[in-house]
């Protein structure tokens, strides 16, 4: 009998560890595929100064535009978690649309050299953070899914594992600045 007990224990004792670890290993992926949509956004906000300068340029009356686009990317680089960091990039996204309406008024911005490189980059960036989000957000799927299902929820109850937030936008989000005139 005490056989069977100390049996019952090692196994359970197996599964415990075995679904820490598993828990433990998709926690780690979910902050891995964050860290992925931050670079994706960093380098996002890298480009805007040098768009903001390439625009002032030609439109140097667009005052108001250009410290929009300034103030939404400040407050999208001090946002902090993914919800908060969906509604600061869709206000980012909002202000990135008015510079590009007012760069459609200046023909020959449109034009130049620098402003047509910095648009595709800017173009090959947004698609590189719609990828990121999306894996992302598939990678916070699998994870809460483990987290919530019997019978890894009863070990992430009692390890303290949680549920992660999804970046998720508004309209905004569904679809990228327009940077192609």
């Amino acid at each position: 009998m005490e056989w069977i007990i100390a049996g019952a224990a090692v196994l359970v004792a197996i599964f415990v560890i075995v679904v820490y670890n598993s828990l433990v290993q998709s926690r780690n992926r979910v902050d891995n595929a964050w860290g992925q949509v931050e670079v994706q956004l960093k380098r996002r906000y890298d480009l805007i100064p040098n768009l903001v300068e390439t625009v002032k340029g030609y439109a140097t009356h667009e005052k108001d535009t250009f410290e929009q686009v300034t103030q939404a990317r400040s407050n999208a680089q001090a946002a902090s978690g993914p919800q908060e960091q969906a509604g600061a990039e869709n206000f980012l996204t909002a202000a990135l649309r008015q510079l590009f309406a007012v760069a459609e008024d200046y023909p020959e911005l449109r034009a130049s050299e620098n402003f047509a490189s910095l648009q595709a980059d800017l173009a090959d960036t947004e698609n590189k953070i719609a990828v990121s989000r999306q894996i992302y957000n598939d990678t916070v799927l699998t994870h809460n899914n483990r987290v919530q299902q019997i019978p890894t929820n009863l070990v992430a109850a009692v390890t303290g594992f949680e549920t992660r937030e999804f970046f998720e936008g508004g309209p905004e989000a569904e679809e990228a600045p327009s940077v192609s005139f």
